[in-house]
């Protein structure tokens, strides 16, 4: 299958999913849908996976809470999202884990406290 294809597929199901997250699933694990994102959605070229990026604000356990409750709802989310773009078949969801984010902000504070440290050096050697 072409990659444009592909692509057009994935973003579809990002969108629908973000939607379900918000709107559909009533589980208590994912009642601060703030916090729940859908970074990335990437569909194989046979359409017989898509692998879901979430990325979720939170500690370790939130996290492994809200991957808890979309594997379980997995065959709902199945259902909805064939509902609603009517694909002649649906790939498998495997949803995971997008940390990049976090690592961005990780980094950024690398740099600021890098940079700080650098002006005070420079300021200690003019004095």
């Amino acid at each position: 299958m072409k990659k444009i294809r592909t692509e057009r597929i994935g973003a579809e199901i990002q969108k629908e999913l973000s939607k379900i997250i918000r709107d559909d699933l009533n589980d208590p694990r994912l009642s601060d849908t703030a916090r729940v994102s859908v970074i990335e959605v990437r569909v194989t070229n046979d359409l017989s996976f898509a692998d879901c990026y979430i990325s979720v604000l939170g500690d370790t356990s939130k996290k492994d809470d809200v991957l808890d409750a979309l594997n379980q709802a997995k065959g709902y989310i199945k259902m909805l999202i064939g509902d609603r773009m009517r694909l002649r078949s649906m790939p498998e969801f495997r949803f995971k884990l997008d940390e990049s984010i976090e690592y961005g902000a990780y980094m950024e504070k690398l740099i600021k406290e890098t940079i700080a440290k650098d002006e005070r050096a420079h300021q200690e050697n003019d004095n």
